[in-house]
C-alpha cells in the first residue's frame, strides 16, 4: 500500500497521519524520498515524545509549512520533486521561526557550506546516529531558528575530499565559521591538509575576495620573522635598503595563515599577540602605528600546551588563537576515504601528464592496511609514484606492497633498534589508554584482546614480507615463526598484498 506522504494530498491534511502527543508536544516535519529512513526517523521521535509528520515530497512538505504545521523540520537534500537545498531560502522566508535540519548522502563540504549559508540549523550525514538526529532537534527546539541565509557562494570543486565520520564533524564545524571572522587554530599531524582547511574557509568565507597569504613560520630564520610579517622601515637592519611590507599588510581585507605557529620565537609571539589585541602594528625599525583588518588562521602540528609548560610558548597568545579549534584528522583515523582520495590524486597525475590508472580491490584493501604516518601527503605522492613507475593500467596489490615497502624508512643502528623497541610498549600503553578514554565512563565491546592482536599481527607480517620480497621462509626467521605457522597466519588474515612466495 502506497503511504499517505507519497500520494498526492488535499490541503490541509498533508503526509502521513498525525500522531498526536499528550501535553501539546512539538511536531517534528520530516521530509525524505527513502520510506525506510522516515519509518526510522518517527519511531525514535515519536519513542522521544514528539508529534511527528512525514513527507515523500518537497511539495507536500511546503504545503504543511504553509498552514503552519511543525515547530521543526527534517529535510533531505535530494527529493523526487525538487533539491531540499534549493528551498531552504523559501522556507526561512515562509517560516522564518521554523529550524530546519538538513539530513543528506551527499557528504561533501560543499553540502555542509550551502546547507548553512542558506540558513539551515544543522546539518547531518547520512548514515547518521538517530541519536545525533534527536540532539539537533532537541537544540533546534530550544533555540529556534536558524544561522542567517545569504553568506558567500562556493562551488562544489574542493580541495578536502573524504565522507568518513571524522571528516563529516570537520565540515560541520568548518561550515558554520564560513559567515565569521573568529580566529582558528588548526591542529593535526604533517600531511593531513591543515592549509587546505584553511584555504577553504577563506574561499567560501566572508573574506574571499580579499588575499589568503600563507606564511610557513618553520621555514623563515627566526631573526627575520617579525620583518617578513610586519614589514620593516629602511636602514631598520643590515639590507634593508628600502621600506618593506609585511605579510600583515599583504593580507589586508583577506586572511594571513600562519602555519608551524609552534615554531614561532617568544619575541614574535609578543609582537602578534599585541595585533590580535589591539589590530595594529608598527614595521620593525618604525614607530608609525598600522592599523589592519585580517583574519588570523594558524595551524600547527605540534602540543601548545606542553610548548607553553616548557616555556616555549606564550598561554595568552594560544588562547588568542584557540577561539575556535578546529582537529583535522590523521589518514589512520578516516581509512575509508582512501579509495577516494587515492582515485582523486591518480586523476591528478593525469591532469599533470601521466597515464591514467586505477586501483583494483586488493591494491585498496593493502593502502588500508598501512599506517599512513605521512598521512594524505604520503598517499598522493604514492599515488604519483605508481602512475609513473608502473606500465599496467590496472594497478595491484603486488605493487602498492612493494612500493610501501620500499617507501618505508631505513632501519637504523643496533641501538636505535633497541631504542625503539623499548618504547615500544609505552607507545602502545598510550594508544590503548586513550582508546578505554574514548568511550567516556563506559567500557570498550567486547573482544578487545583479539582485535589489539589482529592490529599488531597484520602489518608486523606484511612488514616482513616486504622486507624480503615475499619469501616465507626468511619471513619466517625474521619473526621467529615456523613457515607453517607463518602461511597460515598468511591466508588467516587475507595477507594478499605481497608475492607470498616460500622460498
Amino acid at each position: 500500500m502506497t503511504p499517505a506522504s507519497d500520494r498526492p494530498a488535499a490541503p490541509p491534511v498533508v503526509g502521513d497521519p498525525v500522531r498526536p502527543r499528550p501535553g501539546g508536544a512539538p511536531c517534528i516535519l520530516v521530509a525524505d524520498d527513502d520510506r525506510a529512513i522516515r519509518t526510522v526517523i518517527d519511531k525514535a521521535l515519536a519513542r522521544s515524545g514528539f508529534e511527528v509528520r512525514l513527507f515523500g515530497t518537497v511539495r507536500a512538505l511546503m504545503q504543511a509549512v504553509e498552514t503552519g504545521a511543525g515547530d521543526v523540520a527534517v529535510l533531505d537534500v535530494v527529493m523526487p520533486d525538487g533539491n531540499g537545498l534549493d528551498i531552504l531560502e523559501t522556507l526561512a522566508q515562509r517560516r522564518p521561526d521554523l529550524p530546519v535540519v538538513v539530513i543528506s548522502a551527499q557528504n561533501t563540504l560543499a553540502t555542509a557550506v550551502k546547507a548553512t549559508e542558506r540558513g539551515a540549523f544543522d546539518y547531518l550525514a547520512k548514515p547518521f546516529d538517530i541519536n545525533d538526529v534527536t540532539a539537533v532537534i532537541g537544540r533546534a527546539l530550544e533555540q529556534g531558528g536558524g544561522p542567517v541565509a545569504g553568506g558567500p557562494g562556493g562551488g562544489d570543486e574542493l580541495p578536502l575530499l573524504g565522507r568518513s565520520s571524522a571528516m563529516q564533524a570537520l565540515y560541520r564545524a568548518m561550515a558554520r565559521l564560513m559567515a565569521t571572522d573568529l580566529t582558528v587554530l588548526i591542529t593535526g599531524e604533517s600531511g593531513t591538509g591543515k592549509e587546505l582547511v584553511a584555504q577553504a574557509l577563506h574561499d567560501l568565507g566572508k573574506r574571499q575576495a580579499g588575499p589568503f597569504v600563507p606564511v610557513n613560520l618553520a621555514a623563515i630564520p627566526k631573526d627575520l620573522i617579525e620583518s617578513d610579517l610586519f614589514g620593516h622601515e629602511k636602514g631598520a637592519f643590515t639590507g634593508a635598503v628600502q621600506r618593506a611590507q609585511g605579510r600583515f599588510a599583504q593580507a589586508e581585507g583577506g586572511t594571513l595563515f600562519l602555519d608551524e605557529i609552534g615554531d614561532m620565537p617568544l619575541d614574535a609571539q609578543t609582537r602578534l599577540l599585541r595585533v590580535l589585541q589591539q589590530g595594529e602594528y608598527t614595521r620593525v625599525g618604525g614607530a608609525e602605528r598600522c592599523r589592519t583588518d585580517v583574519r588570523v588562521v594558524a595551524a600547527t602540528n605540534r602540543d601548545l600546551t606542553r610548548l607553553i609548560r616548557d616555556g616555549g610558548f606564550r598561554e595568552d597568545l594560544f588562547y588568542r588563537l584557540n577561539v575556535v579549534p578546529l582537529r583535522v584528522p590523521p589518514l589512520r583515523d578516516r581509512l575509508e576515504d582512501i579509495e577516494e582520495l587515492a582515485g582523486h590524486f591518480l586523476a591528478r597525475a593525469v591532469d599533470d601528464g601521466l597515464p591514467r590508472k586505477r586501483l583494483d580491490d586488493g591494491a585498496v584493501a593493502a593502502l588500508k592496511r598501512h599506517r599512513w604516518p605521512g598521512n594524505v601527503r604520503e598517499l598522493e605522492n604514492l599515488m604519483r609514484r605508481l602512475a609513473a613507475l608502473y606500465p599496467q593500467d590496472v594497478l595491484g596489490a603486488d605493487v602498492v606492497a612493494e612500493e610501501l615497502a620500499e617507501a618505508s624508512p631505513a632501519v637504523g643502528t643496533a641501538e636505535t633498534r633497541d631504542a625503539e623497541a623499548m618504547g615500544l610498549g609505552d607507545t602502545v600503553r598510550t594508544h590503548l589508554a586513550r582508546y578505554f578514554a574514548s568511550h567516556g565512563d563506559g567500557l570498550p565491546p567486547p573482544g578487545l584482546y583479539a582485535r589489539v592482536l589482529a592490529e599488531v599481527e597484520a602489518p608486523l607480517i606484511e612488514l616482513a614480507l616486504g622486507a624480503t620480497r615475499g619469501n616465507q621462509l626468511r619471513a619466517a626467521e625474521i619473526l621467529g615463526l615456523n613457515r607453517n605457522t607463518l602461511r597460515k597466519k598468511i591466508r588467516a588474515l587475507d595477507l594478499s598484498a605481497t608475492d607470498h612466495r616460500d622460498g
